[in-house]
């Protein structure tokens, strides 16, 4: 009778609950930020200088960290969709199955932490692909590299592999992921923005390449915006200064051209914002910003973006 009596209650409640199974996962969508560049998007912030409040991952908020790849060498750009937390600055490494972090930071802690309190109901998810020392122009590429498309270098299957084609590698990537938060249903990216640090290798190459730097970089955003799938994507360049470090000379040659060309830039751009705080801040040596600065360009950067909305 007991068995009969407790068979008769499983079969009730599975009847008015429609069935055992448990609620499903709900698919979710991600604000999604490309962040590009030369090494002050790297990140040379130190992360035993971060406040405690800036120590602990990010809520709510995934990064997929491209690892960078030289020019004229087989495409790079592996990464894994992770929750952000210190560790993304220069030395990052990732070989698409594990990240391997550095004791460097960037813009990316504080700019994600204050799109979070811009859009508190926003779930963000940042893709970053840079290199230190890249230039656009291919004229300025030295040891590091460039961002001009069609630059041939290298033999066999590195041969006319740029920082563009190892940045779309890194933008595939991060795409091809339908799951990014792994909790068992596909999820949806909306391109949202794009932060631009770059411009200082193409200050030290000569005054005409200085001087194509405008068209270079307008050329290149929108190739961006079009990798991304988003016409007049609103991006935010952070314009280049000078730590006058250099006693003899300015560290960057040609530095007020290209920040002129940036200005430009910004000016015939709808979806366009200069941010240039970075001429307030510290530098940790003659090219890299300190600790202090990188916290604030991100928040900076995140401002920027909100102009833009």
């Amino acid at each position: 009778m007991l068995c009969r009596f407790l068979l008769l209650v499983v079969t009730f409640s599975v009847a008015f609950s429609g069935g055992f199974s448990l609620p499903s996962a709900t698919a979710k969508d991600y604000w999604l930020y490309y962040l590009g560049g030369q090494s002050n998007m790297d990140g040379f912030g130190y992360v035993r200088d971060l406040p405690a409040e800036e120590q602990t991952p990010v809520h709510d908020v995934l990064i997929f960290h491209g690892s960078e790849g030289l020019d004229g060498q087989p495409i790079a750009g592996q990464g894994l969709w992770t929750t952000l937390k210190p560790g993304h600055g220069f030395g990052f490494r990732s070989d698409g199955l594990t990240n391997a972090y550095s004791d460097r930071f960037g813009v990316e802690l504080s700019f994600a932490r204050r799109l979070r309190e811009l859009y508190p109901d926003r779930p963000i998810a940042i893709l970053k692909y840079s290199r230190g020392g890249t230039s656009i122009d291919q004229r300025a590429a030295g040891n590091f590299g460039c961002w001009e498309p069609d630059f041939q270098a290298g033999e066999g299957d590195g041969k006319g592999i740029n920082q563009y084609d190892h940045c779309l590698a890194a933008i595939r990537n991060a795409h091809a992921v339908t799951d990014l938060d792994g909790d068992g249903t596909a999820d949806r990216l909306i391109p949202a923005g794009i932060l631009w640090m770059q411009g200082e290798s193409d200050a030290m190459y000569g005054e005409e390449v200085a001087g194509d730097y405008q068209s270079n970089l307008k050329r290149l955003i929108d190739l961006l915006r079009a990798a991304l799938r988003t016409d007049d994507l609103p991006v935010a360049i952070g314009r280049i200064s000078d730590s006058r470090q250099n006693p003899e000379k300015k560290v960057w040659t040609h530095g007020e051209i290209i920040r002129q060309a940036q200005a430009d830039f910004c000016g015939t751009d709808a979806a366009a914002a200069l941010v240039t705080s970075t001429d307030n801040y510290s530098y940790s040596d003659p090219w890299h910003y300190d600790s202090a600065g990188y916290l604030d360009l991100g928040r900076k950067f995140a401002e920027a973006l909100q102009t833009l909305d």
